[in-house]
């Protein structure tokens, strides 16, 4: 009985999701900037476990100017990275991760330095399912795409 106290003492676990109709969207990521950064990466995974397909149409958060999807690639041995048009398809039954090195949010004109520790909220659109608020948990500087973040 007393681990079982112990335990139900002991913290969740860092992950966290959010759920919009049949979109699940799991833990919602950034790194923490340095002084005087203008721009801040962004994470997370959407799992579609409807019938139809929908879209990532916008992002919107007070912690910056403005928020757009990209997507980074190699093309004849250059890393590239360039906005993503006209939305990011989740298919029906599908999931799409944004991570580092694929697709991701870029937060442009940082109002403040995300620090480790700390959350911020963002919105993110979707053309069918609607409008979720969610909360970004800041990580480390260094954090990378060996992290799992499929939660």
């Amino acid at each position: 009985m007393f681990i079982l106290l112990l335990l139900a003492c002991i913290p969740e676990a860092s992950a966290h999701g959010f759920k919009l109709g049949d979109l699940e969207i799991g833990h919602p990521w950034s790194r923490a900037t340095p002084p005087g950064a203008k721009v801040a990466g962004g994470y997370f995974s959407v799992t579609n476990k409807g019938a139809a397909p929908d879209r990532l149409v916008s992002v919107s958060s007070d912690i910056c100017e403005k928020a757009e999807l990209h997507e980074m690639g190699v093309k004849d041995g250059v890393m590239t990275m360039r906005p993503v048009s006209g939305g990011l398809e989740i298919a029906a039954g599908g999931k799409v991760a944004l991570k580092p090195g694929g697709y991701h949010l870029m937060f442009v004109g940082l109002k403040r330095q995300p620090k480790q520790g700390e959350k911020f909220q963002a919105t993110l659109t979707f053309e069918k399912a609607g409008s979720v608020t969610v909360d970004f948990a800041v990580e480390g500087m260094g954090e990378t795409a060996d992290m799992d973040h499929d939660d």
